[in-house]
């Protein structure tokens, strides 16, 4: 369940900066607010999310696989870049090409088009 990693991803967050201020309020206030919160807090799960694969479900395209990598940043401690991929002549590659296109054809309106406020 989706919840379940969330709750270790943030375990595992509170782990490496335990003195963070913000991470701790919103702990509290999960805590406080949510009983599922707190049952899966509880459970003290840690989770590392290195690499693996991901669905999604994007409204123009359906259905995506995509592969990810977790890159830690050398010059940023605890700050990772999440690289996603589509293998190579699936359908999923296929849905981001036809994505691409869309997105690039689907442009918001240019300056001179924008509404001006008075």
């Amino acid at each position: 369940m989706f919840a379940d990693v969330a709750v270790a991803l943030l375990r595992t967050e509170a782990g490496r900066n335990p003195y963070d201020k913000d991470l701790h309020d919103l702990v509290g206030e999960l805590s406080t607010r949510s009983e599922e919160f707190r049952i899966r807090w509880g459970a003290h799960n840690v989770r590392h999310h290195g690499t693996g694969t991901k669905r999604f479900h994007h409204d123009v395209v359906g259905e995506l696989t995509l592969a990810f990598e977790g890159l830690e940043m050398a010059a940023e401690p605890g700050l990772t870049l999440t690289v996603y991929a589509a293998e190579p002549g699936s359908a999923s590659e296929e849905s981001l090409r036809l994505l691409a296109s869309w997105a690039a054809t689907h442009e918001g309106p240019s300056p001179a088009q924008q509404p001006t406020t008075s």
